[in-house]
């Protein structure tokens, strides 16, 4: 076996061309990536975070052959991206999570059987890699029902299914729980850690907004932002870099004021290094990061003095979200009523 790692990127860089700004003063061109170095070993199950139009989906894309690059390298299974477009697609597979997949009037298993035939797989194996898949992922009861009246998540179910049917060396998930339920995403997880303790030699490259999911899934994450690598470590190293810090968690009642004001002015109070502010019932959680205990009295005397009422304090241990505030200068917006974020799209 090949000890090359199953993903190398030098450099690599994508710009786009704005076309018709406006003003002479508008900008001409998008940086999507700006000089990316990133290398996954073969058997990683590899992580990579950031906020919408970091440049993550736009990263994926290239190493899926589904884009150029601009400038710079990027290999996968050894192969270049620009080069060797038809090997490397016979050796990976890509899922999106909320993405229209398959034909509306056929039914999952004509949709899944066609996909299969495409990738050239064999009617038994095809047959037997099937009925596998949709016992795994909770859906063979569904097997006969067209594609058109499914529910989201059960679509999105069919589609994870599609990305695992042709036995890949490298998939790259891109947001796969997107639309499902709580439950429904759990069974995807499970399906992703089993698969990788089943297939040692494989790789698997995963997009999320949802931290938990990455801190359960992922030996190592890059947090990348405006189309640069911030950082690269396991979680728990990426989490100790926090531990020197001071993380409180507050719940105040901002007495008419904007929670988005309330936390841009406490930027200013001395020792807050980072600030993420959220809102539920009127109450604003303030999610802080200071450089040490001694800042959170000055923290205090500051709401008081804005007319803000305090519910509640909490002192935790670094969270994968804090280290993402910490180097993004802000969070995620997530729905904690589903436990996912409200707009995954890149």
């Amino acid at each position: 076996m090949a000890h090359y790692p199953a993903i190398v990127t030098h450099e690599l860089s994508r710009i786009y061309k704005l076309r018709g700004p406006k003003r002479k003063e508008d900008p001409k061109e998008l940086v999507a990536l700006d000089g990316v170095d990133l290398s996954v070993e073969r058997g990683e199950l590899f992580g990579l975070l950031g906020p919408n139009g970091a440049g993550k989906t736009t990263l994926i894309k290239i190493l899926t052959t589904l884009l150029l690059p601009t400038r710079g390298s990027a290999q996968v299974e050894g192969l270049d991206v620009v080069k060797d477009v038809q090997e490397i697609r016979r050796r990976i597979s890509m899922v999106s999570g909320g993405e229209t997949s398959g034909y509306g009037l056929l039914t999952v298993e004509e949709n899944l059987w066609m996909f299969a035939r495409f990738y050239g797989l064999e009617t038994r194996v095809a047959r037997q890699r099937i009925n596998e898949l949709l016992e795994i992922v909770g859906i063979a009861d569904r097997r006969r029902s067209k594609i058109s009246d499914l529910s989201t998540g059960l679509r999105q179910k069919m589609n994870f299914i599609r990305g695992f049917i042709s036995d890949p060396n490298v998939v790259f998930l891109d947001e796969p729980t997107l639309g499902l339920d709580v439950a429904a995403a759990r069974q995807v997880r499970s399906f992703v850690q089993d698969w990788m303790a089943k297939h040692p030699g494989r790789t698997l490259l995963l997009t999320t907004h949802y931290m938990a999911e990455a801190d359960e899934l992922c030996g190592r994450l890059a947090i990348i932002d405006h189309g640069k690598l911030l950082a690269l470590d396991t979680p728990a190293n990426l989490k100790r870099r926090l531990q020197k810090e001071a993380i409180f968690n507050l719940k105040v009642v901002p007495l008419g004021r904007r929670p988005e004001d309330q936390g841009a002015r406490l930027e200013a109070v001395p020792g807050v290094r980072q600030v993420a502010v959220g809102e539920n019932d009127g109450v604003s959680e303030l999610n802080l990061i200071l450089e040490g205990d001694e800042a959170l009295p000055g923290v205090l005397a500051h709401l008081n003095n804005r007319g803000s009422g305090l519910i509640s304090l909490e002192k935790r241990a670094p969270t994968l979200e804090d280290v993402f505030i910490d180097l993004v200068g802000r969070g995620l917006d997530v729905d904690t009523s589903q436990g996912k974020v409200a707009d995954g799209s890149e």
